[in-house]
């Protein structure tokens, strides 16, 4: 079971982008990258085609999940991630700063 999934609240640990939280948009899980909405953008210079129009974009790039860690439900501050089994058997996520389920 991974600990940091497409949806979740991150925390930004290093880098340029240090404290800022977004939601991961994508999972690059072969080379263990993120990609959160908000974070670590750059631009791009791309020629014009039949589809899209040319000129400077500005897009975010993936950050290694190393440098990313859980936003906590209760307050948001980074928090590492425990895996558990609930009462059904199955394992569920939860937040080891507050102790609160993140799957529900």
């Amino acid at each position: 079971m991974n600990k940091i999934k497409k949806g979740d609240t991150v925390v930004v640990l290093s880098g340029k982008d240090k404290g800022k939280s977004g939601t991961v948009l994508q999972m690059v899980t072969k080379t263990d990258r993120v990609l959160v909405s908000g974070v670590n953008l750059v631009k791009r210079h791309t020629r014009q085609s039949q589809t899209s129009e040319g000129g400077i974009i500005t897009k975010e790039a993936s950050l290694h999940i190393s440098n990313v860690a859980l936003a906590d439900p209760k307050d948001g501050k980074p928090t590492r991630v425990g895996i558990k089994t609930d009462d059904n058997g199955k394992k569920v996520r939860f937040a080891k700063r507050s102790g609160d389920l993140i799957d529900g």
